[in-house]
């Protein structure tokens, strides 16, 4: 199978169009994340925001194989419902440092860093995928900063197993997609599908059954992940921290919490979610029956849900 997508990716490459088209697409996804962020100096190097929206400041914190720009992407919905979204780069994602100590622990010490040289001081965080972790360390770390705390399809290993399995096959072609924009892009024009399945962990086969604007987000989604060399230590740290046990107390997180996940999601984060509900003092769990690791279906339901709990809450916390 190697040798045959390493076959097919030459094809391809053979083609003068081709390597038109993927310059253009490289250049232009280049483009796309050089314009719209801002720099920060902290005292982990520096961090990578945007911030876009108005109304109440909310922090939204990208999962895996993201950047500022998926965690607008995954935040559309909280700007139209009235939200100002800071959405930070975490280290090793595009402009963003790499640390000596990228640990999700002082990555959610560097949104603190963040949210004093904006002068806020206190924010609903959300997390997503494997960013879920930094979320989870902000509001345990820092709960005189953190108002609610949002788990999205949390990628943590709470069991002693990593819920990332890929055969050998499968660990070798992540490893050349996620570190060259021309394999990325070969696959993306080769096996879309493939790429949703695998990366993005959810059934490709749901996309005919989504609603139009739900199928440009998945594919929005996908796509976005170019330029995928800007992240590839940003995707080797989320792998290595995601797979490894995490030493989060959540019974020690008394910040008002909303986990949600999706039962099929193939990195199965549904069991992660409802595991660490049971054990915060005040999880709420949303889980719905399908729409696997980017809730397919549910965008919708699931901002207005995270509108809901913000508002409903505000200024709440836990005994």
């Amino acid at each position: 199978m190697a040798g045959l997508a390493a076959t097919s990716a030459a094809a391809l490459f053979g083609s003068g169009y081709a390597v038109a088209s993927y310059r253009e697409t490289t250049a232009a996804a280049h483009a796309r994340v050089a314009q719209r962020s801002r720099m920060l100096e902290t005292r982990f190097g520096a961090l990578e925001y945007a911030i876009q929206g108005r109304g109440e400041p909310f922090l939204m914190v990208h999962g895996t194989g993201g950047g500022f720009d998926q965690g607008l992407r995954f935040a559309g919905g909280l700007i139209s419902n009235g939200f100002e979204v800071i959405a930070p780069s975490r280290f090793g994602y595009l402009r963003s440092s790499f640390p000596p100590d990228p640990s999700p622990q002082n990555q959610a010490d560097a949104f603190v860093d963040l949210l004093d040289a904006l002068s806020i001081d206190r924010i609903p965080i959300a997390g997503g995928s494997a960013g879920a972790l930094s979320a989870a360390y902000f509001a345990l770390r820092h709960p005189e900063r953190c108002s609610h705390l949002v788990l999205i399809v949390p990628a943590m290993n709470l069991t002693n197993r990593d819920p990332v399995e890929f055969t050998r096959m499968e660990h070798f072609l992540v490893q050349k997609l996620l570190t060259s924009d021309s394999w990325f892009w070969a696959a993306l024009k080769l096996a879309p599908n493939q790429l949703f399945g695998t990366l993005l962990a959810t059934d490709p086969n749901l996309l005919e059954t989504v609603s139009a604007s739900e199928r440009e987000r998945a594919n929005l989604v996908l796509n976005e992940l170019m330029p995928i060399s800007l992240r590839a230590q940003g995707l080797a740290n989320d792998g290595k921290y995601a797979g490894q046990p995490t030493d989060i107390d959540f019974s020690k997180v008394e910040t008002l919490s909303l986990i949600i996940s999706a039962d099929d999601d193939r990195f199965g984060t549904a069991h992660t979610a409802r595991v660490i509900s049971q054990r915060m003092p005040a999880g709420q769990l949303l889980m719905f029956p399908n729409g696997g690791h980017l809730w397919l279906g549910h965008d919708k339901e699931l901002l207005d849900q995270i509108t809901d709990f913000v508002g409903r809450n505000r200024g709440d916390r836990a005994n």
